[in-house]
Formats: C-alpha cells, structure tokens, sequence
C-alpha cells in the first residue's frame, strides 16, 4: 500500500506543472466547436512535443469514450521503446467545457488535479487534430490512422508552429503496427 500511495504521489507530482497554465503569450486557438460522440474513438500519436511518459512511446494511441456522466474515458496505450516492448497504459476522465464548445477540457490523471486540453484545430471529417496547451509545453498531432501523408504532416507542423510552439522539439511517434496485429 505504502509503494503505491508513494508512486501515486510521484505521478501527482509529476503532473503538478502541466496544471499551470499562466501565460504571456496568447491562448492558443481553438476548435470552434467539438461533437465529443463524433470525437470518441482511437487517435494515433503522429508526433508530440512529449510528456515525460511518452518520450520512449512507440505505437501510441489515445481512446476516448464518453460516459454516461457526460465525461470522457480516456486511455493511452502505447509500447517502450519498440514496437514490441511492454505495454503500457494510461487512464484519465476528461471534463469537456461547454461554454467553448467541448473544445476545451480539464484531463484528470489524479484527482483533483486537471491538466488544461485543448482541441486547438481539427479537420471537418474528424481525421486529423492538434491537442494543445496554452503554456505550449506540451503538444500532440493526431491521426484517425497510424501514419499521415508527408504534405499533411507537414501542414500541421506549421499549424504547429503558427500556435507559438518550438516544433524542434516535435518528436515523431514511431507508428510500427504488423499487419494483422490488434491494435
């Protein structure tokens, strides 16, 4: 119990910098409105300025599934280091705020805590997305599928950078999926 509690206090902490959101740069843009039903579903992890968990991810998907409470049920699940390393797995509850269109949510780890998620740009169909941050600490490019065409890439790394973010500090998800694999 005590080794728990003390991982679940290093995770506590270790999330205590993604709360602040105090910023001298503008917020950064968001989706002018989000169908979380629409939204729900698997994400692959194209690229990301990543968090210390996910510097070593391969494979990283992002599921989201709206509860009956209204929040989102989210998951993380990726593998370290190689697209065949253990498995590791993530669960957050996202709270969609309704006064910006579901485009901003409060994504909780531990409670109480809620680190600021924001669907900066998606694209109509719902196939493409940035995640954001108004710190622009964090930021992550995300696909319906696990690899993207060069040129749209490349668009949303400019979005990227037109957001305020340092894109050298972009790191690509190795997206190494066999072929009759269940992902």
């Amino acid at each position: 119990m005590k080794s728990l509690i003390s991982r679940l206090g290093g995770v506590a902490f270790a999330m205590l910098p993604l709360t602040a959101c105090a910023s001298t740069q503008p917020p950064v843009p968001r989706a002018s409105s989000v169908d979380v039903a629409r939204y729900a579903g698997d994400w692959y992890v194209i690229a990301s300025i990543p968090t210390r968990f996910e510097k070593e991810a391969v494979n990283a998907v992002e599921s989201y599934r709206l509860a009956a409470d209204g929040t989102i049920e989210t998951r993380f699940r990726y593998r370290k280091n190689e697209a065949t390393g253990e498995l590791k797995t993530m669960h957050a509850k996202g709270f969609a705020h309704a006064d910006t269109r579901n485009a901003v949510w409060g994504m909780q780890f531990v409670w109480p805590v809620k680190a600021q998620y924001v669907i900066a740009w998606l694209d109509p169909a719902y196939r493409q997305v940035i995640v954001a941050r108004d710190k622009r600490d964090y930021v992550w490019i995300m696909s319906r599928t696990p690899t993207m065409s060069d040129a749209d890439y490349e668009a949303l790394v400019a979005r990227v950078a037109a957001m305020g973010y340092d894109t050298a500090k972009l790191r690509k998800v190795p997206q190494q999926w066999p072929e009759a694999s269940t992902r």
